[in-house]
């Protein structure tokens, strides 16, 4: 395979210009902010060039190309939390809740050791452009947009509004938060994710490496929903009967239950093996375009279903008149499509007959499960059975006047029911076709596409621990929130390339191009022979009397003074920290109190059924 760091990957854009060419992007700060977001941009055809690198303060990305003046985005550490409280990704973490949720398995608040929010933030921010580009286009849509605004703090308090919108919610957990959860370790040491969709497959699994009965009964809930809780308390006979089984067996028990397994990947393995690769393609169509309709008209036989709680007015946002129909499932087509309303689309979920059974998953407020309006308030929704010729039908009805058409279904499910890219594109040649998958079909002996498995398989369950942890992938998904995000800037990169050429196009985005852009600084230290990890004990909070502080990542003498900490309260222990001009937050342990926390002043907001929402992760002006 060839090495990382010199591969050269698939062309980001196949058979025309890419979406910014012609587009000159100045960028100064800090590379947590930048780095991320300056790959992307070059991928899309930008010029880039370095103003200055700074390792503190905000972040500038000045645009200029495709009309008249300046497009300009501002990333900073803190813009909704004060400055003194989200000073870089170590107290944006703490501060905003992730180190809690990330800190489930173990019992206390555990801090990321990848810069994931400001990872998110930086994607964001090429959305930001993107859409303000776009916007500029398209005659001005959107206001006339010229500066747009997020920051590492907005960016983390999306990553974690599921879990914000549950604990906020009247109702409890189907399943009660408790430290736990895979990876599995087999005889020979080998460290392993499970994956089983269907209680069914996880129970003949575990009967074949013979776990007890008991076991199995009880601990299939809690591995089922360890993507909504970010724990896993399951049994320790499970984990024994793991232990005691080679990796042999264990694959062998794998492919007779129908349940996947994967060894944790090394970063030293992926440096190996990764090929360098944009995030996304675009495939423009081929043929010539007609215009576009401005709106998707609900068929009359449809059982439409009214949008969940209306979004603020759109007129002033950048995709304003664009309709995208979303056939979304678990987390990242539909926070894809989320995103896209945010800036102003009008989107038209998909749903089967008798509606998303997702929409009841608890906890819920007013009947609607809080983790589901999360993701999906402001959508219409109509439903179709598109397994049956007729709902098929319908829904290329629909996608001839829409501008995007979003899913992320199986391998092969699209072109087995008649809704690939060529038939949808022979219906509406304007059309962005949008698939978010799970691995792009880059790695063919893959495991099944979903969050930890990716995980797993990438490495991030070594970058995201520091040294002194045993590699685990996070329990909070990492991944999926990601993908949500990097399949929004490809289908924002895809209506920009139409607006330019007048052809529809397909973009694919997946999970591995997320997990590839959150672990690309460690994966590039491992392919130069370096440590990819970061050292013992990095951002990994300190207790005291009552919680946890958080220091910046800058403030490691703090470590040394943990003793004296604990005696003192957390807001005794902040500001004995900053006495010493050292920048230091508590931490967030309880989800609950968001809402009433100082430092977001009331940003948290609910909606009409009293379901917790989280601020946009953009402004514009």
């Amino acid at each position: 395979m060839a090495n990382a760091a010199n591969a050269v990957g698939p062309p980001t854009v196949i058979g025309a210009k890419r979406p910014l060419e012609e587009v000159t992007v100045e960028v100064s700060g800090p590379a947590a902010l930048t780095a991320p977001a300056l790959a992307h941009l070059r991928s899309l055809g930008a010029s880039t060039a370095e103003t200055s690198v700074a390792r503190t303060g905000p972040a500038r990305f000045a645009a200029t190309g495709l009309g008249p003046g300046e497009v300009t985005a501002h990333t900073f550490w803190a813009d909704v939390l004060p400055g003194a409280d989200a000073a870089d990704e170590a107290t944006v973490q703490a501060a905003s809740g992730i180190m809690h949720v990330h800190g489930r398995r173990d019992g206390e608040p555990r801090g990321l050791a990848v810069d994931y929010a400001a990872t998110c933030a930086s994607v964001l921010t090429v959305q930001g452009l993107l859409a303000a580009l776009l916007g500029r286009a398209r005659g001005g849509g959107g206001g006339g947009a010229t500066e747009i605004t997020t920051g590492a703090d907005r960016a983390a308090l999306l990553t974690i509004s599921q879990y914000v919108a549950a604990a906020n919610a009247p109702e409890t957990e189907a399943v009660p938060s408790a430290p736990g959860g895979p990876p599995f370790t087999a005889a020979c040491g080998t460290r392993f994710e499970l994956e089983a969709l269907e209680p069914a497959p996880w129970a003949r699994f575990w009967r074949e490496l013979g776990a007890p009965e008991e076991a199995i009964r009880s601990g299939w809930p809690a591995f089922q929903f360890r993507y909504a809780t970010a724990c896993a308390p399951l049994p320790q006979a499970l984990h024994r009967t793991a232990n005691a089984a080679s990796w042999t067996r264990i694959r062998e028990a794998a492919a007779v239950s129908g349940a996947e397994v994967c060894a944790l990947y090394a970063l030293a393995e992926r440096a190996a093996e990764a090929v360098a690769a944009a995030p996304w393609t675009l495939s423009p169509f081929a043929g010539e375009a007609r215009p576009p309709s401005s709106s998707v008209v609900l068929p009359a036989t449809s059982d439409a279903l009214p949008a969940t709680d209306a979004l603020p007015a759109t007129d002033a946002l950048p995709l304003s008149g664009l309709t995208v129909l979303e056939a979304g499932r678990r987390i990242q087509a539909p926070l894809a499509a989320h995103l896209l309303g945010l800036l102003g689309a009008d989107v038209v979920r998909i749903e089967p007959p008798g509606g998303d059974p997702l929409r009841g998953m608890p906890p819920c407020t007013s009947g609607v499960s809080a983790r589901w309006l999360a993701l999906n308030r402001g959508k219409r929704a109509v439903e179709i059975d598109i397994k049956s010729p007729a709902g098929q039908a319908e829904l290329r009805d629909l996608a001839a006047d829409a501008d995007v058409f979003l899913h992320n279904w199986a391998p092969g499910k699209a072109e087995q029911w008649g809704l690939g890219t060529d038939r949808l594109a022979s219906v509406n040649p304007r059309l962005v076709y949008a698939y978010t998958s799970g691995w792009a079909g880059r790695l063919p002996d893959a495991p099944i596409g979903t969050d930890f498995m990716v995980q797993a398989r990438t490495g991030v369950g070594e970058a995201a621990r520091p040294a002194d942890e045993p590699p685990a992938p996070s329990l909070m998904t990492l991944i999926d929130v990601l993908g949500g995000l990097v399949g929004t800037e490809a289908v924002l990169a895809g209506l920009l390339s139409r607006e330019r050429t007048g052809r529809g196009v397909r973009v694919e985005s997946s999970l591995l191009g997320a997990a590839e852009t959150l672990t690309a600084r460690a994966v590039r230290r491992a392919a130069a022979g370096q440590d990819p990890r970061r050292p013992a004990g990095f951002r990994r909070p300190l207790p005291t009397a009552d919680g946890w502080v958080a220091p910046a990542d800058s403030a490691h003498a703090a470590r040394a003074e943990s003793a004296r900490l604990r005696e003192m309260t957390s807001t005794q222990a902040v500001a004995a920290l900053r006495a010493q001009g050292r920048s230091a937050t508590a931490v967030t342990t309880d989800l609950t109190t968001l809402p009433e926390d100082p430092r977001l002043r009331g940003n948290l907001t609910r909606d009409a059924h009293g379901s917790l929402v989280v601020p946009s992760p953009w402004r514009f002006a």
